[in-house]
């Protein structure tokens, strides 16, 4: 069964689905640089009515908490990537490497870009757990 992107069940068997990646961990066991929030903006016409904020508490190579919060919550994230619908599907779909998407400004970070870059493989491997979670996009 098909779980709907950015559902809280989306973003909870997608923290299930980091922490069973022994590539991730591997990937992530010198990160310490806090919690990462990804915001999907608005988009009323596919019933995203405001900003769907996706709370990943990471830690060496553990996701400790997945959850949805809003906006204002995943702004206090030392990281935050956002971007619209279209950009993230191509994300879970690795059609588009998150990265690759900041540096094209399709997403935006806020945050500092240096070590997010020296963590390339770990962004690599959050993109591979999000593949493994059936996912059912809105605008599909």
């Amino acid at each position: 069964m098909s779980i709907a992107f950015p559902s809280a069940e989306w973003v909870s068997a997608y923290g299930v689905a980091i922490n069973a990646s022994d590539a991730y961990r591997a990937a992530s066991l010198e990160w310490t640089h806090g919690p990462v929030a990804l915001v999907v903006n608005r988009q009323p016409e596919i019933g995203i009515g405001e900003p769907v904020g996706i709370w990943l508490d990471l830690e060496r190579g553990a996701c400790r908490a997945a959850k949805v919060v809003s906006q204002g919550e995943a702004d206090q994230a030392p990281f935050v990537i956002s971007g619209d619908y279209q950009h993230w599907k191509r994300v879970i779909r690795k059609e588009l490497g998150p990265i690759a998407g900041i540096m094209q400004r399709k997403l935006m970070l806020k945050g500092s870009l240096p070590i997010v870059v020296r963590f390339v493989k770990s962004a690599e491997q959050l993109v591979e757990a999000a593949t493994t979670v059936p996912t059912k996009f809105l605008d599909e």
